[in-house]
């Protein structure tokens, strides 16, 4: 996709557009969706329904670049929008569909927590969410603050142990951490009575803080392979950020690739998506928000300079609080119809799962 012009002066709200205006810009949009390639004036007039003549649509067209809606990618007529063109169309002309009822199934499937842990039944939302819309899908989740009931470790065998925590809510964690070779079974049980006796009741914070300082001053009676166990485990959340980012379906952002820059657009992207931080800064800010929210290109720094956008919502607990936000990620050119309401009932369904 070539680079739309910058530096445009601020465009117009959908209420300053004529209707026949507004006809063009969503023709010229809906276009784009569904072949990524410039509209020009005579293929125009055949989708208005409105009798309009070639000149009179190339008129439109020039109006609308001059906003700052549109540009020409190429010296031919033919027009892509911008990424501000695309921001007014998904805001104000778009007409969101609904999700099969197989999908709602499919969705529900996927986010049930019965037997399994609350990140395993996010990373199956959104690979789901990923093959759905055919993005790439992600998810932050934050860690639980919910009081701890009761924590155990596990002999996974020679030099390793399995970590197993469970909330007062009934939410269940597990966490692999490496344990002193030769090690004796007694001292995990003697972890696992020492941790259980001091965190009930706790948030994992408060109960980690609590522990350190007991080990510090040397209060508990343990011996040092235990100890180096108990700290080990503490670790395991201790060296998490305040957010966990989830992604999948990467590759499907290379479907759509045509050219080399293209591709290094993508490979920016690719390089955000391992760090994580920006895209939980992001996720975080559409925490705020009540509902869908997207993001289009220039819109986020994040985004600017590799043609992708991201459509995102918070889920939300029965109290109504925010547990975390999930969404996917794909060329600006998403089927924004489609995407919204799959992201939409998928984040109102995990609130209702894990909430």
């Amino acid at each position: 996709m070539a680079d739309a012009p910058s530096g445009q002066r601020q465009t117009a709200s959908v209420a300053e557009l004529s209707k026949r205006a507004r006809e063009v810009l969503r023709h010229v949009v809906e276009a784009y969706v569904e072949t990524g390639e410039p509209v020009g004036s005579r293929a125009l007039t055949r989708k208005i329904a409105e009798t309009l003549s070639p000149a009179t649509v190339r008129n439109i067209m020039a109006d609308l670049q001059d906003l700052g809606l549109l540009y020409s990618p190429h010296t031919s007529a033919g027009r892509l929008p911008t990424d501000a063109g695309l921001k007014l169309f998904v805001n104000g002309l778009l007409e969101v569909g609904n999700i099969s009822e197989e999908e709602r199934e499919s969705i529900e499937a996927r986010c049930a927590t019965a037997g399994r842990s609350v990140t395993e039944a996010l990373e199956q939302a959104t690979t789901l969410l990923s093959g759905l819309s055919r993005c790439a899908g992600l998810v932050m989740s934050p860690k639980t603050e919910h009081p701890l009931k009761h924590i155990e470790f596990v002999n996974l065998g020679p030099g390793r142990a399995l970590v197993v925590t469970v909330t007062q809510s009934g939410h269940v964690e597990n966490r692999v951490i490496d344990t002193p070779i030769g090690m004796p079974p007694s001292a995990l049980v003697e972890a696992t009575n020492y941790l259980n006796a001091r965190l009930s009741g706790r948030t994992f914070e408060e109960a980690r803080r609590l522990i350190l300082e007991d080990l510090k001053l040397k209060r508990a009676e343990l011996n040092d392979l235990t100890a180096r166990v108990i700290e080990s485990g503490l670790a395991t959340w201790a060296g998490e950020p305040g957010s966990a980012l989830i992604v999948r379906g990467q590759a499907r952002l290379l479907e759509d690739i045509t050219a080399i820059e293209d591709l290094e657009r993508v490979r920016i992207l690719f390089d955000a998506l391992e760090r994580g931080e920006s895209f939980v800064r992001l996720l975080e800010l559409a925490n705020i928000a009540s509902g869908v929210q997207i993001f289009i290109g220039a819109d986020n720094p994040l985004f600017a300079n590799t043609g992708c956008s991201m459509v995102v919502a918070p889920f939300r607990d029965s109290r109504e609080r925010i547990l975390g936000a999930i969404g996917v990620i794909g060329p600006t050119r998403l089927n924004y119809a489609r995407i919204i309401p799959l992201v939409d009932y998928t984040a109102r369904t995990i609130g209702r799962m894990v909430g």
